[in-house]
């Protein structure tokens, strides 16, 4: 199944987009943002640690390689507007197979590696992709049975060598024979991409019903590209660490961001290895989730209070001045002389310590895709590490508004970037027009139409307020608002932050949709909790004790009641219950962006939401 046009796809809108760049000399489709980065001199473009060594991709290595998949994917007799599906991880050979896909025209379907097997037959047998790029021969025997299901999957190619199947360096040797063969065959796939194109499909992670494919167009990336880049001054001597999965649109926007500005791009090993990582690269630039930022705190409140007495209350002091310091800022108050002291000490003492966890050189986070704390950011921000929060989704490419490092504002998600406009509905809906949102999903025409409104302006499907300078709040997804018996409104992820503020949390979610009030399913941090168990002087070994202990509930109960103290009454959590395992993609409670899946997490702990409620009858007064 061959598409000429990128019109003619089922459920393709004509983008709100630019068609031609905006100035002269900008790019205007993601080849020309690679064969721009080509012709520069940069020797250490792509950088990845194999058996304990650093190794360099400059990019010159990188627009050749890429040009011979891009010739081997023609060869094969891929066209324009075919599919070719990527299941692997982070690395060198993920941005070069993309790359080489945007060369030829054809449109890339990047694919979780987290995914069940029946969901990567969905998205492939939905895309109708024709190639399949996958990292590992073990990631390939995981799928076999599921790929003899995709009757258009027509070659399999493996990104690691050595296995006995056809990889990656086969298909650019049979690229690299016919570029020899007919020198103008790159310029001949370059040139036939419009802005228009679609450049990407991309499946939502599906928290509500089945996945649907994102069409995100050539002019709907390079605009965010563009129009993000703008507002943040990156340049050639930044050095960023990837560590947030390129199948999402956030760190694959990142990346050509960084492929624009000729930055080192250095790809983390795997999560686990992030600090290890972060240590060796010493990055100026880190992109992450709110999830990554909370547990670096968690560790370090952890090291503390192991180390107990006046370490503990040190650390506590100096977490508070940061947080005074930084809201001094935030209400652009000068700082009082004995706080600018007290700062100074705190950051010899603690503050330095934590710069150094990220290397000891960053000039500053940015973090998306969730909610970020406010005692997060003040707390990262007051010891000087800067963390920049911003907004968008998988159908805007993904960048809406954002905070920068010169205008923000504590609780908000910054401004609309440029040539972005937003607008709330009269239902408190967040909508959206821009070159940014997306061409419509892929087989889905009904859908696509429902996503927009009348007049054309995309429905995000977050609930938020707009200040008189323009920071926009979100306050919850309006999917998720639930009402309970008695007829209010419960927004669950402002009082999910709340409780998670404490440190004795790891993971919470709340429910209440139909009942008389609000309760909630608390993951412990247990590394939090044995030292706590220490310092109290009792023992309880496993998760499962922890959990069953009347002393940790009560310790529990004080938490969740100090952090919600300023909730109205009917927002209060009444009751709770403590669950010994992490919610996790592997059990389906998470989607592959770490989002939670409420419908999942109702229905496998509907025995311990039952519970929870039929126990309170008989004491809580409603």
């Amino acid at each position: 199944m061959t598409h000429k046009n990128s019109v003619q796809f089922p459920g393709f809108r004509q983008p709100f987009g630019r068609g031609t760049p905006l100035h002269e000399g900008e790019p205007a489709t993601i080849g020309d943002i690679l064969l721009s980065a080509g012709s520069r001199i940069k020797p250490d473009a792509l950088n990845y640690k194999r058996n304990g060594k650093w190794h360099s991709l400059s990019s010159a290595e990188l627009l050749e390689r890429a040009r011979n998949v891009a010739a081997g994917l023609h060869t094969l007799g891929l066209q324009q507007m075919d599919r070719v599906a990527i299941l692997a991880a982070n690395s060198p050979e993920w941005t070069i197979v993309d790359a080489g896909c945007h060369l030829a025209g054809i449109i890339d379907v990047p694919i979780y590696t987290t995914l069940s097997t029946d969901l990567i037959e969905y998205v492939l047998k939905d895309s109708g992709s024709l190639v399949l790029f996958i990292d590992t021969s073990e990631a390939l025997v995981r799928v076999k049975d599921s790929l003899a299901n995709c009757p258009d999957l027509k070659n399999i190619y493996l990104l690691d060598e050595g296995s006995g199947n056809s990889s990656l360096s086969d298909l650019e040797n049979i690229g690299a024979k016919a570029i020899a063969e007919n020198s103008g065959l790159c310029e001949l796939l370059e040139q036939r991409t419009k802005p228009d194109d679609v450049a990407t499909l991309i499946y939502t992670s599906g928290t509500t019903g089945e996945p649907k494919g994102v069409m995100l167009t050539h002019t709907n990336i390079v605009s965010n590209v563009l129009d993000v880049d703008e507002k943040y001054g990156f340049s050639s001597a930044d050095k960023p660490l990837s560590v947030l999965l390129l199948s999402h649109i956030f760190e694959r926007t990142a990346m050509y961001i960084y492929i624009f500005n000729g930055m080192s791009v250095h790809y983390a090993e795997s999560i686990e290895k992030v600090p290890e990582n972060l240590a060796e690269v010493s990055p100026t630039i880190f992109i992450g989730v709110p999830r990554i930022f909370e547990k670096v705190y968690a560790r370090a409140k952890l090291k503390a209070s192991q180390n107990g007495g006046v370490t503990e209350k040190i650390f506590d002091w100096a977490i508070e001045v940061a947080k005074e310091f930084t809201l001094c800022d935030e209400r652009n108050e000068p700082v009082p002389p004995l706080l600018s002291l007290k700062h100074k000490l705190a950051d010899v003492l603690v503050y330095s310590k934590l710069r150094e966890f990220f290397g000891g050189k960053l000039r500053f986070c940015v973090t998306g895709g969730a909610a970020l704390s406010d005692d997060i950011y003040l707390i990262f921000t007051g010891a000087r590490i800067g963390i920049v929060q911003g907004y968008g989704l998988t159908e805007t490419s993904p960048v809406i508004t954002s905070n920068t490092p010169e205008a923000h504002r504590l609780g908000t998600v910054g401004k609309a970037i440029r040539n972005v406009e937003i607008r709330i509905a009269t239902d408190g809906e967040i909508e959206t027009k821009g070159p940014n949102v997306m061409a419509g999903y892929f087989n889905k025409a009904e859908a696509t139409r429902d996503a927009f409104t009348e007049d054309g302006w995309f429905k995000t499907g977050d609930i938020g307020t707009m200040d008189n300078d323009g920071f926009l709040k979100i306050t919850d997804r309006k999917k998720e608002l639930f009402k309970t018996s008695g007829g209010k409104y419960i927004a669950p992820s402002i009082i999910e932050g709340l409780i998670r503020s404490s440190r004795f949390v790891s993971q919470v979610v709340l429910i209440g949709n139909e009942r008389k009030f609000p309760a909630a399913l608390i993951v412990p941090n247990f590394d939090q909790l044995r030292a706590y168990a220490k310092h109290k002087n009792f023992t309880a070994g496993s998760h499962e004790e922890f959990c069953s202990d009347p002393k940790i509930y009560d310790l529990f109960e004080r938490q969740v009641a100090k952090a919600t103290e300023q909730l109205s009454h009917y927002e209060k959590v009444k009751r709770f219950a403590l669950l010994p395992c992490e919610f996790s993609i592997e059990g389906n409670e998470l989607t592959p962006t770490l989002k939670i899946k409420r419908r999942v997490i109702d229905k496998k702990y509907k025995n311990i939401i039952d519970k929870i409620y039929a126990d309170a009858e008989s004491f809580i007064k409603i």
